[in-house]
């Protein structure tokens, strides 16, 4: 079907799903199940099916404004998503206690197919992918256990339970320890071979969103403070806390040359931090909701951010100006660059011609990916 109105051709076909984060109070909750796969495109270019798979030429697609667009619709919201190191693989996590793996080909041909993991008991709230290793996924859940998956396989291999809800994850650089955030503003470090605590820190704030500098020494938590609490790694003793916004703090994302970080905040602001200097560089400003999501590309010239604001920016890191912006129908709650190739994945928060929940993922690609 080719809509005239918007120059794009939808196809769809029942094979896959979607999901989103959203924020409560400053905290990531996840909602999903998954349904139905849209693929649209410019027309003129033309899609090629299999039997068993959807495919087309991701470089085919032409600059900005006549991206590419690879849409998943659900009934419900969902989670958010996360590329594997490679770029070849996407994740997703549901509130249906299942996480999946998508198969995709950024270069050449993009075959779609999905591979589910089960076993969690509640909702599974975040994962992330081994830094180093192409098929080995965490999951995080609300049934306060975090699970490691072969992707091959599908199956679990680890497996430990923690003192709550679990919310936030993340991996160490070198892939040797997961850091776990919960709904109770506790954080525990894991080590990977082991897959056993070798932390655990409660706070008397609320922790938000959490990551590690690119080498591994120095652990960021966000807060709803408003600041950013410096941590040496692995002593977790304070170094600095750095006041970033006027408001509480829910993303972090780590430029993936070192250089920088950025800070994204209820006030609205997305803030740019020199990592050596640990000062504000600059701040972007399109936004006008609170800050739910923040994402390098692969080369750290490029920033995705995304609230509630009817659209992602993408923002020039160096010159702090916007260079596009994608438009969405509803709040955004995940963003993730692929990280060899500029293909944004992001999840939304759609409501359908029934204003019911529609959870939203799509891919967005542009020339030279």
């Amino acid at each position: 079907m080719c809509d005239s109105s918007s120059g794009y051709i939808e196809y769809t076909t029942n094979i896959l799903c979607l999901f989103v984060h959203v924020k409560s109070h400053g905290h990531v909750k996840s909602y999903g199940h998954m349904k139905s796969f849209h693929l649209f495109q410019q027309c003129g270019l033309k899609p090629i099916f299999s039997a068993t798979s959807l495919v087309m030429k991701i470089s085919e697609a032409p600059m900005f404004s006549k991206a590419l667009r690879m849409r998943f619709a659900t009934s419900t919201s969902v989670h958010s998503v996360a590329w594997n190191c490679t770029g070849t693989k996407l994740a997703s996590g549901s509130v249906d206690q299942t996480a999946r793996i998508w198969h995709i080909e950024p270069h050449g041909h993009s075959k779609v197919k999905d591979t589910e993991l089960k076993g969690h008991t509640d909702s599974v709230d975040q994962l992330c992918w081994d830094p180093k290793h192409a098929d080995l996924i965490a999951t995080a859940s609300g049934d306060k256990t975090v699970r490691l998956w072969d992707a091959r396989s599908a199956k679990c291999s680890q497996l430990v339970e923690l003192s709550g809800e679990n919310i936030n994850i993340t991996y160490k650089p070198d892939g040797s320890h997961i850091a776990v955030g919960n709904r109770d503003d506790e954080l525990t470090i894991l080590d990977v071979r082991k897959f056993k605590p070798i932390h655990k820190r409660k706070f008397n704030y609320e922790v938000n969103e959490i990551a590690w500098n690119m080498t591994g020494d120095i652990f960021f938590l966000t807060t709803g403070n408003g600041t950013v609490e410096i941590l040496a790694y692995p002593s977790l003793k304070a170094v600095d806390t750095l006041m970033a916004h006027t408001a509480g703090c829910y993303c972090i994302a780590i430029d993936p040359l070192g250089r920088y970080f950025a800070v994204g905040s209820a006030d609205s602001l997305v803030s740019l931090w020199d990592m050596k200097e640990m000062l504000c560089i600059h701040t972007f400003t399109k936004l006008e909701w609170p800050v739910r999501t923040l994402s390098f590309n692969h080369t750290g010239e490029y920033i995705a951010s995304a609230s509630e604001d009817l659209f992602i920016d993408i923002s020039n890191v160096e010159t702090g100006r916007s260079i596009h912006q994608i438009p969405c129908r509803a709040a955004m709650n995940s963003v993730e660059w692929n990280p060899k190739c500029n293909l944004l994945a992001y999840a939304g928060d759609d409501k359908n011609k029934y204003q019911a929940d529609e959870g939203v993922f799509r891919i967005f690609g542009f020339d030279g990916v």
